[in-house]
């Protein structure tokens, strides 16, 4: 089905059955809206960028576990070979680490085998990942608190939670490495004896942490807590119906034990939620899982279309996804989480790697061509000359931006 036709469908549509709270509503009703609905909100090319995914930064991140799981971080490239189809690859493993030279290099080990490694730089990065996720470990706990918190019995499944933990920052041990720590705050409760039936639950409540994102930013400017539109003013019409919800109801923190359905209550969640992920977006399928755990609607997709002043829905790459706007000045998140700018020196590093191997790639070619006679030989002079232009060139503002746009990466399943 076209944009277009979808777009005229859902209008045909009356009003309350867009309503994700009107009882009137048909519950395999959403199934056609989530088609239809997706494709209405107007495109936002800053936001788009955010959510633009670069398979070679998942796929270096990924070798970059493997290794981390392995002895001494080191392994075969046979065995890594082995795994290129789960990383969704094709071709030979080591033509793709010698594409990544700044990033893992290749050695002969005593069994005859060719092993891998990171590089010098690679392994200071990620030593330097390390301690950044040491020193904000006390901010992990406390996210992790607020999340418990915010749902219904204070605990979350263990199963449900691990889908989303890299968008909170939480690393793959933080059960282990985390929960020990906060005795307090944190223990784990199995009732049913089976391995998916563990889960988190909160020991202690804490009032300082149960203040929303809303609240604290109302509390800085000293007025009553409000949702802000990111929209530009020229979007009359949405903006007056937006300022008719925001002042029309009284605001209510998701932290509060009013648990009674609405879509102000809904909404507040959500944009707590995103709040605490770093990169203020997350699936929109995999919060759909948490419906009860959060109160949140049975159609979420129709409550975040209903307010496009607080969030923008995309379907880039056929993942539904919600951004949090005011999370984001253009295509740049306003606060960077330490995690995330050490995440983003990993794509810098691997686009210098790849720009690197493209250099010597050429040269390479070239020499081919020259003793082949295609082209003539020219003197040193004149390709040390021709090294510096393509040198400049690579670190001119231009570049500069285009590798900026390189490891903007969708940090959503396997980051």
């Amino acid at each position: 089905m076209s944009a277009r036709r979808s777009v005229a469908l859902r209008h045909l549509l009356p009003r309350r059955l867009l309503d994700p709270f009107h009882p009137d509503v048909h519950p395999n009703l959403h199934i056609l809206c989530r088609g239809l609905a997706l494709w209405s909100m107007k495109k936002d090319p800053s936001l788009e960028a955010t959510l633009s995914r670069n398979r070679r930064w998942i796929v270096n991140n990924q070798i970059k576990h493997i290794l981390l799981r392995s002895p001494n971080h080191t392994a075969t490239v046979r065995s890594l070979q082995k795994k290129f189809k789960t990383l969704d690859l094709q071709g030979k493993a080591l033509n793709w680490l010698h594409k990544y030279p700044c990033c893992f290099e290749t050695f002969s080990g005593d069994d005859g085998e060719v092993h891998f490694r990171f590089s010098k730089r690679m392994a200071a990065l990620v030593d330097e990942e390390e301690a950044v996720r040491d020193s904000t470990e006390p901010a992990m706990a406390r996210r992790l608190a607020k999340l418990l918190m915010l749902s219904r019995d204070r605990r979350l499944n263990v199963v449900k939670l691990n889908e989303l933990k890299r968008n909170f920052g939480l690393p793959d041990d933080y059960i282990i490495r985390i929960l020990p720590q906060y005795p307090d705050t944190f223990r784990v409760v199995n009732r049913y004896g089976r391995r998916n039936t563990m889960e988190i639950e909160l020991v202690r409540w804490d009032p300082a942490l149960a203040v929303s994102a809303v609240e604290a930013a109302a509390a800085e400017q000293g007025t009553e807590p409000r949702y802000a539109c990111s929209l530009p003013p020229s979007w009359v019409k949405t903006r007056a119906k937006f300022d008719e919800f925001n002042d029309g109801t009284p605001y209510i923190s998701p932290y509060s034990d009013d648990w009674k359905e609405s879509e102000m209550r809904s909404v507040g969640v959500v944009h707590e939620l995103l709040s605490l992920t770093l990169w203020k977006k997350a699936s929109i399928v995999k919060l759909e899982h948490f419906k009860r755990e959060f109160g949140l609607p049975e159609r979420l997709n129709l409550l975040l279309l209903r307010q496009p002043c607080i969030f923008y829905v995309s379907n880039r790459y056929k993942i539904y996804t919600v951004v949090l706007r005011e999370g984001y000045r253009g295509s740049e998140l306003v606060e960077k989480d330490p995690l995330v700018v050490v995440k983003d020196k990993l794509g810098e590093l691997m686009q210098e790697g790849l720009h690197e191997y493209n250099r010597r790639r050429r040269l390479v070619n070239l020499e081919k061509k020259r003793k082949r006679g295609e082209i003539e030989a020219r003197p040193k002079e004149e390709e040390d000359e021709e090294d510096e232009e393509e040198a400049l060139r690579l670190h001119s503002a231009e570049k500069r931006e285009e590798r900026k746009r390189f490891y903007k990466v969708l940090f959503d399943e396997n980051p």
